[in-house]
Order: C-alpha cells, then structure tokens, then sequence
C-alpha cells in the first residue's frame, strides 16, 4: 500500500472515531460530565449528568421501575411484599435504617434518600452526591424529578401520558357504573401496635383525590392542604374520617392483619 493511500485509509478512521465519540453521549468526557442539582430541603450538589450506579432509599421504589431505571441499591422495605417485588433484579437490600457500609461497598456515583435526617445526609453525601427527595410529593411532579436525576426524563414523560390516559378511561368507567363524582372516599391501614392511620397526601390517596375522582373530607382536604402524607387517628375518630367510599390497605405484617 502506498504511502498516500495509507494516509488516506488512517484519515478515514480517525475521521469515524471522532464521528463515534461526538455521537456517543457516554463516550469521552460526557460520562464524568456533572451538573448542579438543589433538592427540596435546599442543599447544592453536582450531580452526575448520567449516573451509572445510583442508590434509592424511599418509599416509591416503583417509580423507578416504571421508568426502567437501573439502580444498585435500596431499602427493601419498599419492595417485599409490594405487587412489583418479583420484578425487582440485582438490586442490594440496604436495609432500615440504611446500612452506610453497604452502601459504601456498593460504589453509588449517585444517591437519592427519602430520609431528612441531617447527620444521615452528611454521612451518605461522604460516599457519594446524596440528594433528598420528596416521596409525598404528587405523582406528576415525582416522575420528572425522579426521571430527571437518573437521566430517564423522557421516559417518566412518556410513562405519565399513557398513565393520565388509562386514568381517564378508569374513572369515566366508574362513574358510568354508578360511582358520583361528589362522592367523598377515606384510605386506612393499620400498621404494628394496632395504630390505625388515614392517608393523604401519599400512595393510594393521590389517585383517588385526582381531579376527575372522588373527594376528600374536609379534615382529609386539611392534612392535603399541609402535605400530610399520612396521620394517625384513634378508633373513637374513625367514624369522622369515614368518607362515602373507604380503602383499607391491607398490610403485610401478621399483627397489624389481625387489626385489619
């Protein structure tokens, strides 16, 4: 081969190798790329722009999975027992509260805690970028937060139309059904101890308080209006918490099912 020809063979490669790493987002530096983050509790941190090992410790475990997000690590109270837990692979239990070691070994170049334990936070923000979330927060807000931090944003916005949609379709049927719209709606559960709660701003509670769905009692419109996720009532109260439709969460604890 010439030497022309050799020339012109290495500048076609090394022409293609640039093309590959320009169009390849975690190719060079773009993987080690960080960005600016503030969680609702205030606190400034450079995230990483595509986290690649990210730690979950919450109780909306399941929003990741909607998103197919990959996560190394989490607090499995979360998970066992929950209708998705069969769907949950290679995932590392860290325990409750979370296990810091654990969490080290694992290697998180991104952590993301339900928690507001302030000497908590400084401890996880020594092992890697810790950010606190807000899992009372309301679902559509909570998807593109949480698509936002692990860099499936675009996955979380899709998610939420197909939901919204199959939502829709769900309460024009009930209502076809016999449900009204004026109806008012409680959700219960009994958690260890025999402590019976009523929920609000949290789980089952923001769907069925959604526009389109049933109603709140006044006192339930008040714990919603404080970003309440949950409060816990005695039994001499449960006829004022009552609503016209009442949700029991029936818990996975043998005791609290005998309170159920």
């Amino acid at each position: 081969m010439g030497k022309r020809a050799l020339l012109a063979l290495l500048t076609i490669v090394l022409l293609s190798m640039l093309l590959f790493a320009c169009g390849n987002p975690k190719s060079g530096t773009s993987a080690n790329a960080v960005r600016p983050f503030t969680d609702y509790k205030g606190h400034q941190v450079d995230i990483p722009a595509a986290p690649q090992r990210v730690i979950f410790w919450g109780e909306t475990y399941g929003d990741l999975l909607a998103i197919d997000a990959d996560v190394v690590g989490a607090g499995f109270f979360a998970i066992d027992g929950f209708v998705f837990e069969d769907q949950v692979k290679n995932v590392e239990d860290l325990g409750f509260p979370i296990n810091l070691e654990k969490a080290l070994e694992l290697e998180p170049d991104l952590i993301i805690t339900a928690s507001t334990d302030d000497k908590e936070y400084d401890q996880l923000s020594k092992i890697a970028p810790t950010v606190m979330f807000d899992t009372f927060e309301e679902l559509d807000a909570r998807m593109l937060q949480i698509g936002d931090l692990v860099g499936r944003k675009a996955e979380a916005e899709q998610w939420l139309a197909q939901y919204k949609e199959k939502k829709n379709q769900m309460w024009a049927t009930l209502h076809q059904s016999g449900v009204q719209s004026d109806e008012t709606a409680s959700v219960l559960t009994f958690y260890p101890g025999n402590r019976l709660f009523v929920m609000a701003s949290t789980g089952l509670s923001q769907v069925i308080y959604e526009q389109g769905g049933l109603k709140p009692l006044e006192n339930i419109q008040e714990l919603l209006d404080e970003g309440t996720g949950f409060k816990e009532i005695s039994m001499e109260l449960l006829p004022e918490y009552a609503g016209d439709r009442i949700f029991v969460l029936i818990p996975v604890d043998e005791e609290a099912k005998k309170s159920t």
